[in-house]
C-alpha cells in the first residue's frame, strides 16, 4: 500500500511539474489538515498537487505530496527530518517543528486563523465579558483550537479553568450544544465550516481573537536559504504564476503571507502562557 501512495505522489508530481529540473532526490511536501474527516491519500495528492508544482518551479526541485493522517507520525516524521516540507494543521505542528526539529518558516496560509467565542441569536449576549458565569462549550482540552481559545480569553481577563466548561471531541457539536441549549456561549475555529454557518445564519460572535498563522508551511534543511526565498517570492505573488490560481482553489485559501515568522515562533509561548493569578 505504501509503495501505491509514493507511486501516486510522484505520479501528481510528475504531472504538475513538468518543468522541473530533473534528477537528484525528490522533495516530500507533506501535508496534514488536522482531525478533518471525510479524505484519503490520493484525494490529498491531487488537492495539493498544485502547490507542489509552484513550490518545486520555484526551486527547481521535483516535489512529491504525501498526506499525514496521524499526528504522532507528523511530529516523528518531523524528528527525524524525513519531510523536506511541511504544511500543516493545526499550527502548533509547524510552530514545533521550526522551535525544535530544524525547520524553517517559508509561508502560512491567507487567511489568518481566529478563535471566534459565539453564542445564539436570542441569547441576549452581547459582549464577551457577558459570558462569564454561563456554561461553555468547547472543543476536547488537548484540541488546538480550544488552546487558541484558551490563550485568547486568558488575554480577555477570563481563566476558562473557573469556568462551568463542556468539552467535546468534534468542533461541529459546539454548534449543537449552543442550537439545543445544553451551553450558552463557545469557541470555535474562524476558519472551520461551523463558524461560517454559524454567521450566515445570524448567530452572534462575542468576540474575535487575534489573529495567528494559519496552515503554516515549514522547510526542512535539504532546501537552501536561497530555495527558501525563491518559494516565498513564487508564493507571495501566486495568483499570477502559472497554476497558481488553481493551486489555491483547489486548497481552499485566498493565497500566502510570507511575514508571519515571528508571529509563528511566538505562537508556543503564547499557548502555553497561565492566567495571571
Amino acid at each position: 500500500m505504501r509503495k501505491l501512495l509514493w507511486a501516486l505522489a510522484a505520479a501528481c508530481a510528475a504531472w504538475t511539474a513538468p518543468a522541473m529540473a530533473q534528477g537528484g532526490k525528490e522533495w516530500v511536501l507533506a501535508v496534514s489538515e488536522g482531525t478533518s474527516g471525510g479524505t484519503d491519500h490520493a484525494r490529498v495528492i491531487a488537492k495539493y498537487g498544485g502547490l507542489a508544482g509552484v513550490i518545486g518551479d520555484a526551486a527547481k526541485h521535483k516535489v512529491v505530496v504525501v498526506f499525514v493522517r496521524e499526528f504522532g507520525l507528523l511530529e516523528e516524521g518531523m524528528k527525524q527530518g524525513r519531510y523536506d516540507f511541511v504544511m500543516a494543521r493545526p499550527s502548533d505542528y509547524p510552530a514545533r517543528g521550526v522551535r525544535d526539529y530544524g525547520y524553517r518558516y517559508v509561508a502560512n496560509a491567507n487567511p489568518d486563523g481566529n478563535c471566534l467565542i459565539v453564542a445564539p441569536k436570542n441569547s441576549g449576549l452581547k459582549k464577551l465579558s457577558d459570558a462569564h458565569g454561563k456554561r461553555w462549550v468547547l472543543p476536547e482540552q488537548a484540541a488546538y483550537m480550544t488552546k487558541f481559545c484558551r490563550a485568547e480569553l486568558r488575554d480577555q481577563g477570563i481563566d476558562i479553568d473557573k469556568e462551568k466548561v463542556a468539552y467535546t471531541r468534534e468542533q461541529a457539536t459546539v454548534g449543537q450544544y449552543l442550537d439545543t441549549g445544553f451551553a450558552d456561549v463557545g469557541g470555535v475555529a474562524s476558519y472551520s465550516g461551523l463558524a461560517k454557518e454559524w454567521q450566515k445564519n445570524g448567530g452572534v460572535v462575542l468576540h474575535k481573537s487575534k489573529p495567528q498563522p494559519y496552515f503554516p508551511l515549514i522547510a526542512g534543511k535539504s532546501v537552501s536559504a536561497r530555495q527558501v526565498e525563491a518559494i516565498q517570492k513564487q508564493l507571495a505573488s501566486i495568483e499570477t504564476v502559472p497554476g497558481g490560481p488553481d493551486a489555491l482553489k483547489s486548497i481552499g485559501i485566498t493565497g500566502f503571507d510570507t511575514g508571519g515568522e515571528k508571529r509563528l515562533s511566538e505562537l508556543l509561548d503564547w499557548l502555553g502562557k497561565k492566567p495571571a493569578l
